[in-house]
């Protein structure tokens, strides 16, 4: 199937690692130009190497902490008109209200959050100027499943599908597509760590881990290709009608109450 991207430019943010790397593998491997963006340059530069050394396209990379707005505009000026913008940046803590202060909340919403809004603010007045775009908001499955246990990430996560549906509902208006893609748990390096020091924790055996997803489809998380390859799908021309939606990813666990962590 030909999506209809080679030769195009995209932007990632949070490229280093994770979802943001397999979307600029994906986005590279269809022909499109890529700009990676993260905050620790060492890891941005071993993406960057890792994405030109695989494919035969331009890739360039900008070494920014994204919660800081200021750098934003930094960041418009290095990259410039780009056809697509992926925002990905960003992991917000768990803990319930008590256990997350006000410093912590607004340091994960400054990136994520808020983050998210000023780059689309920035990139999205871009593409309107020409008449063409899309915007892929990678956000996640805890702004669906509200989790008491993860209320920063609950609340913020619900109001990135807000945004996004609300700017997606009028953009196309103007030639741009905003979309949304909620992930439920990915296999990342991130949540293998997390799964380890939980079974040692628990069964004092952090092999143990994957005893975790026994109850989860097909034994496991969802892959961060998987992830990337809708979201390259939904930045394409084939997802040409496709704007102010938001996609599930998650082998049905927000429908599924027997699955409980």
């Amino acid at each position: 199937m030909d999506l209809g991207l080679s030769g195009r430019s995209v932007l990632i943010t949070g490229s280093s690692k994770g979802i943001g790397l397999a979307c600029a593998h994906a986005f590279a491997a269809e022909g499109c130009d890529v700009h990676l963006v993260a905050r620790t340059a060492a890891d941005l530069e071993r993406a960057r190497a890792e994405v030109a050394g695989q494919h035969q396209v331009k890739v360039t990379a900008s070494a920014l902490d994204l919660s800081d707005s200021a750098n934003v505009d930094r960041l418009v000026a290095e990259a410039g008109d780009v056809d697509i913008l992926v925002n990905n940046a960003g992991a917000i803590p768990g803990g319930p209200i008590d256990q997350i202060d006000e410093a912590r909340w607004r340091a994960a919403w400054d990136l994520k959050v808020f983050g998210y809004i000023n780059m689309t603010r920035a990139f999205l007045a871009r593409m309107k100027a020409r008449g063409s775009g899309v915007i892929v908001n990678d956000i996640g499955t805890g702004g669906e499943k509200l989790d008491y246990d993860y209320i920063a990430g609950a609340a913020g996560n619900a109001s990135m599908m807000a945004f996004t549906r609300a700017i997606g509902s009028r953009s196309m208006y103007s030639g741009v597509r905003v979309v949304g893609v909620n992930p439920g748990p990915v296999e990342t390096d991130r949540i293998q760590t997390v799964m380890r020091q939980r079974a040692q924790s628990e069964f004092g055996d952090e092999a143990r881990s994957r005893e975790y997803y026994a109850n989860w489809p097909m034994n496991r998380f969802a892959k961060p290709e998987e992830v990337a390859d809708l979201i390259v799908f939904l930045a394409s021309d084939r997802a040409s009608y496709i704007s102010g939606t938001v996609v599930t990813i998650d082998g049905g666990m927000v429908n599924n109450n027997s699955i409980l962590g």
